[in-house]
């Protein structure tokens, strides 16, 4: 792969990167809401579904995470890490988390 492939696919990888961190950002958000309703309804089929959704939820966070990790490059130097916190944080300043 040539330098100028290089440049032009990493804009693109960076926006599948954001992509997914909001997607993670969402179901966290999500997963929030439905924890704080387990348990709270007197039909103990209501209280099952809810805490079978926030399950879903927390497994589905789990496999975007796994793969954010899996895009994410490291090529082992100090530099990179940084560039990358430095790139996840403006990524969570724009969505407002």
């Amino acid at each position: 792969m040539s330098d100028d492939d290089e440049h032009r696919s990493d804009p693109y990888e960076r926006g599948r990167r954001d992509g997914l961190r909001l997607a993670l950002a969402m179901l966290a958000a999500e997963e929030g809401k439905w924890a704080a309703l387990v348990g709270e309804s007197p039909s103990w089929r209501t209280n099952q579904t809810r805490e079978v959704r926030r399950k879903m939820l927390e497994v589905a966070q789990k496999r975007i995470h796994t793969v954010l990790n899996r895009m994410t490059p490291s090529n082992g130097d100090s530099g990179d890490g940084e560039a990358i916190s430095g790139e996840l944080a403006a990524a969570l300043d724009k969505i407002g988390l």
